[in-house]
């Protein structure tokens, strides 16, 4: 039996009846439920579905639901939104494991894991595979869960592992943290993350035990940890993301290596830049400073640019103008792997991305479109993120400039050029920046069509 959706002219009535059968008599008692469902699966207990949201999903025209309403819904029901009335998007293909064979489809066969104690039993032993199968099958099914148990009890685990005592193949895993902090390189932010994920759920069990080398395993799991919260700061997802760096930074301090625990500041340092708490990051931003000890290294010159524009963002100018002439000196002293172009290292390209994003903040413009040139002149034809976001730096520049109406045709352009994957997280974040800036303007209509209607239940 293939699925069929309900969703026209008269409502969502495959919704509209799994209400009902719950027993739930309005769409605001609908959507307490599900909220409660939500906040106990995603362990996240400012979740929350309104009773807008659940009318729009009981209309004619219910949209798709984001990952973690996704997640919710499963949780209140035992069905994903495919099986409620929802249309997918083109290939959706469901969750893994989500159909039998022939193609038929099968309610309810995905469910996330429960959260479980210390103190498991026997038939608990296979928890950590079954967490694995469901991020990986959620991920690559387009499923998201910011704060999901499964990836909650991925972090707990490498958190266990750090103190305990497995001989492990260290070549290998330090192989791996640099393999898998080349970047993106074309790749989706989702597909990373399950590379990522996978990678450390097959370090915990060794990180638990190790005596031998232990201190370089604990530095491995930091960099593996930050990789992961790098991600999901560049998929929008800024609670999580500040978690994982939180243990990035415990692994980091198991490890002795002061170099690694300054990249790690520095790097979360742009969580709290970027989703609006300026003065927070400009704090953990001088903190990687210190740690550094103005050494040679890729993070002090991150650092350093971070802080310049965390202090042009607060509106120091003085600050900013210094941090930014300490991250010229500390790129002048680097040398061969600092200034590598991947996530650990500080190329010259990522060193003019940092300085567009400041003069941008300052307010100056004409050197902030040089910044931008320049960077964009080293970038690779690969790099889709960094290329948005340079030209949504410009768009910004142009707004205060005064050019409203290129602003908005640079911004819209950049955006909707983004490959789908890309749209969500940091560069919806800066492109809504933008559009907060020309609204009103001619061309402020494309963006916002670009956007999706700014407005994203």
């Amino acid at each position: 039996m293939s699925r069929t959706h309900t969703a026209g002219v008269q409502g969502n009535g495959v919704l509209r009846a799994a209400r009902i059968a719950k027993g739930w008599r309005s769409g605001e008692a609908a959507a307490r439920e599900v909220s409660a469902a939500g906040r106990a699966a995603l362990d996240d207990p400012g979740f929350e579905v309104s009773p807008r949201t659940w009318r729009r999903w009981e209309s004619a025209r219910p949209g798709w639901p984001r990952g973690d309403y996704a997640m919710a819904l499963h949780a209140a029901f035992g069905r994903w939104p495919e099986d409620l009335g929802f249309e997918p998007p083109a290939g959706w293909q469901g969750p893994a494991g989500d159909r039998l064979p022939g193609g038929d489809a099968r309610a309810a066969s995905f469910d996330p894991p429960e959260e479980h104690d210390d103190h498991r039993d026997d038939e608990q032993e296979d928890d950590p595979m079954k967490r694995r199968l469901v991020l990986s099958g959620a991920l690559a099914a387009g499923i998201f869960v910011p704060a999901g148990p499964a990836l909650a009890a991925a972090r707990r685990d490498i958190e266990a592992a750090l103190g305990g005592q497995a001989p492990a193949d260290l070549p290998f895993w330090e192989s791996t943290a640099e393999r898998q902090g080349r970047g993106y390189q074309g790749r989706a932010p989702a597909g990373v993350l399950a590379g990522l994920l996978a990678d450390l759920a097959e370090l915990s069990p060794q990180l638990s035990g190790a005596r031998a080398g232990r201190e370089r395993l604990a530095a491995v799991a930091g960099r593996l940890s930050g990789l992961t919260a790098i991600v999901l700061h560049d998929m929008g997802h800024e609670r999580e993301s500040t978690r994982w760096f939180r243990t990035a930074g415990r692994a980091a301090g198991e490890s002795g290596d002061a170099g690694l625990h300054a990249w790690v500041l520095a790097r979360e340092a742009m969580v709290p830049l970027n989703f609006g708490a300026p003065a927070v990051a400009a704090s953990l931003a001088d903190r990687a400073r210190a740690l550094s000890g103005g050494a040679p290294c890729a993070a002090h010159a991150l650092a350093c640019a971070v802080a310049a524009r965390a202090h042009a963002a607060c509106g120091d100018r003085g600050r900013a103008l210094a941090a930014v002439a300490a991250a010229d000196r500390a790129l002048g002293r680097l040398v061969g792997g600092e200034r590598a172009d991947t996530w650990f290292g500080y190329p010259e390209q990522k060193h003019h991305v940092h300085l567009s994003q400041a003069f941008t903040l300052l307010g100056e413009t004409t050197r902030a479109f040089a910044e931008q040139e320049r960077a964009l002149a080293l970038t690779g034809r690969p790099s889709v993120m960094t290329r948005a976001l340079l030209a949504l730096d410009r768009a910004a520049c142009l707004a205060r400039a005064g050019e409203r109406a290129e602003a908005a045709s640079v911004a819209g352009d950049a955006f909707a050029g983004l490959p789908p994957a890309y749209r969500d997280g940091l560069t919806r974040t800066r492109a809504l920046t933008v559009y907060r800036s020309v609204h009103g303007a001619p061309g402020a209509d494309c963006l916002r069509e670009a956007l999706g209607g700014v407005a994203r239940g």
